[in-house]
């Protein structure tokens, strides 16, 4: 292992992903079994999509092909937006509940945009 090497758990979006998983996941666990396999499922899988996608890119070798799972990730966020709007229309989750998602959300879409921007700086040096 080289001293350059950063392990997964440190990089910025990868920790902020696990923690926007850990908090929807909390969410998850309230709802009735009906209420999950309507939408919860599809909440919590595009959540944990979003961390998921950051560690299979961060284990890829070309740059390009991290960029790839990068984007996915990004994706990925955007329908966890998607399905968390619709929990707050449809009263399954508190406006308070809403905020502090799309807060979250709106942060790492920020830092997933700033890591893609850097891997492509990271080709040019």
């Amino acid at each position: 292992m080289t001293d350059n090497y950063t392990p997964l758990e440190r990089i910025v979006p990868y920790q902020t992903a696990l923690k926007l998983s850990n908090d929807c996941w909390k969410i998850y666990e309230r709802f009735d079994w009906q209420i999950k396999k309507v939408i919860g499922d599809q909440f919590i899988r595009a959540v944990d999509s979003v961390g998921a996608n950051i560690a299979e890119g961060y284990g890829r070798f070309h740059y390009l092909d991290r960029i790839k799972f990068y984007y996915n990730s990004r994706g990925s966020l955007l329908e966890a937006k998607h399905w968390a709007l619709l929990l707050k229309e449809r009263q399954i989750i508190t406006s308070e509940e809403y905020e502090n998602l799309i807060s979250l959300l709106n942060n790492l879409h920020k830092e997933l945009n700033m890591y893609i921007k850097a891997c492509y700086s990271s080709k040019n040096k």
